[in-house]
């Protein structure tokens, strides 16, 4: 999923999208009432694209995660975040069961579902194609042929005679005497 410009505030309730950077604060507009705020230095600030689960194995990003639950629920919405903290932790582990059971809370879950659903209820949910490799292999060619201006056709080179500029032509003598002190 493309989770970029799109934030959490600590303390505000859904999520917010990164309009502007102002000089104390960052501009923000909530996705679902779509009121502009600003967001100071203050205020935890966190962007979905930088946050992770935490796995047995190594952390799993948050768009990753997404895109488990964008293909188990077939683009649907998931469970409701405000279902019983067990259901939650059932439903989890069926989207991602090698999720560390220890430093994941119920909170994080609930915030999971909660913002999975904001972004699918808005059609925010866009999955990242990985680009194919024969696509790659048919950029390279074209990134390496350098485009080559037309030269412009050259004058005929001057010569240079005693009236010209470009020659140095010996001083004159400024027939004004220097005053003495």
């Amino acid at each position: 999923m493309v989770l970029k410009d799109i934030m959490a505030i600590s303390g505000e309730p859904g999520l917010f999208k990164f309009i502007a950077q102002g000089k104390n604060a960052i501009i923000v507009e909530h996705l679902e009432t779509k009121k502009r705020s600003s967001a100071f230095g203050s205020a935890k600030v966190s962007s979905l694209e930088e946050i992770s689960i935490f796995t047995e194995k190594e952390d799993m990003p948050l768009s990753k995660v997404f895109d488990l639950i964008f293909d188990r629920e077939k683009g649907g919405p998931a469970i409701d975040y405000k279902s019983d903290p067990e259901k939650l932790k059932a439903y989890l582990n069926e989207v991602l069961p090698e999720y560390d059971k220890e430093r994941v809370y119920v909170s994080d879950i609930k915030k999971l579902f909660h913002w999975y659903n904001i972004l699918q209820a808005l059609s925010m949910l866009v999955k990242e194609e990985p680009e194919k490799p024969a696509e790659k292999e048919e950029a390279k060619p074209a990134e390496s042929v350098k485009e080559e201006k037309p030269k412009k056709p050259h004058a005929p080179k001057k010569e240079k005679t005693e009236g010209d500029k470009g020659e140095s032509a010996p001083k004159k003598k400024s027939s004004k005497p220097k005053d003495k002190k």
